[in-house]
Parts: C-alpha cells; sequence; structure tokens
C-alpha cells in the first residue's frame, strides 16, 4: 500500500487538550512513517445529538466519508467519568459498519487523575462491534496536565509509546486478515 491515509477524531471541546495534542504526535509520527494525515476535531462540526430518525447533517456525512476513506482511523478521547466523552460518543454514533469494517483502529485516553483502563475497553468494545481491527497497542495517559508543556511531551517514555500509535498505525494500515473461519476450523479438525 502507499502512502496510507491516517486519521485521528479528537473527542475533546477543551481548548487546551491533552487529547488533541496527543493525537497530534500521532498523526505526525505517522506522516513520518509516510502517510497523509488529517486531525477531526468535533469542534469544527457542528453534530446535533445523533438521532437516527433524522436526516444526517451535511457536517456529518462529510466526517463519515473521511473516516470511510481512511486506510487507518486513531480514536482519541478524554476519560469522563470512568467511560469516553459525549462529544466522541456523538461522533461514534453517526458512524457504522460501512465507517469502521476492516479498518485499521488505534485507541488513545486522556485522564486527569488516574485511570483511563475502561475508557479504553470501552472504545474497544464499540470498534469490535462495528467490525473494526483494533491494534493491541494503545495508548492512555494518567495525570495529563503533568505530561504536557506547551503542547509537547515532557515524559519521553510516554511520546515514544504515543508515536508508536501513529507508526503502527501506518504499518498496520493494510492489513485484512483471512477470518473466513477456514483456518479455525482446520486447527479445530486436527485437536
Amino acid at each position: 500500500m502507499e502512502s496510507p491515509t491516517v486519521v485521528a477524531v479528537c473527542g475533546s471541546r477543551r481548548d487546551g487538550s491533552y487529547t488533541r495534542a496527543a493525537l497530534r504526535h500521532v498523526l505526525d509520527a505517522a506522516e513520518e512513517a509516510g502517510a497523509r494525515t488529517e486531525l477531526l476535531d468535533v469542534r469544527e462540526y457542528d453534530l446535533p445529538v445523533f438521532d437516527p430518525d433524522e436526516e444526517e447533517p451535511p457536517e456529518a456525512v462529510e466526517l463519515k466519508r473521511k473516516i470511510r476513506e481512511a486506510d487507518s482511523v486513531v480514536l482519541g478521547s478524554p476519560v469522563y467519568h470512568g467511560s469516553y466523552s459525549s462529544a466522541f460518543r456523538n461522533v461514534h454514533d453517526y458512524c457504522r459498519f460501512d465507517e469502521y469494517e476492516d479498518t485499521t483502529v488505534g485507541l488513545l485516553a486522556t485522564a486527569g487523575g488516574g485511570s483511563y483502563a475502561s475508557t479504553l475497553d470501552h472504545m474497544r468494545i464499540t470498534v469490535r462491534g462495528v467490525h473494526g481491527w483494533v491494534l493491541p497497542h494503545q495508548v492512555g495517559i494518567r495525570n495529563a496536565s503533568e505530561k504536557f508543556e506547551d503542547g509537547q511531551f515532557v515524559d519521553d517514555d510516554l511520546e515514544e509509546r504515543t508515536r508508536k500509535l501513529g507508526r503502527q498505525a501506518v504499518q498496520y494500515a493494510g492489513i485484512n486478515p483471512d477470518v473466513t473461519g477456514t483456518g479455525a476450523d482446520e486447527a479445530a479438525a486436527d485437536d
């Protein structure tokens, strides 16, 4: 695959968002690895709360197109009450199988405190529910306000983990595992 497209969805509306800062590092690494990149920031889209009975607004159609056409998608959300933000969830509600099926997806969560595991779990479960391929490598940032200064990491190890997510989004952008069951059936027959 030549020059894959990697988009990052920022599920934070806060001006000084650590999620947005971290996703920029992910996209920088993806670009250095040869990808075309774009940050999809929820603040730039006028999305009403998702209502399946209403016609989708043009902003939703455009956002979904960008996600659907990407080779890899990196989803980022701040931790709100042990899960993802409502802004992230609203974007995610607009998306369906058409946007995620067989797409490589990376996950990133930033916490003001120490816990981000349930947020990453919730994100992973919902992406798998629409048949996205979630990368095993994920990034959780604890005490985010202590990890950044002017949008830059102050923790080299954490920066490297974050950049690794961007590189893997490129490396596995073209993954197309065989899930037809053929291999599993053969293995079961050998038991």
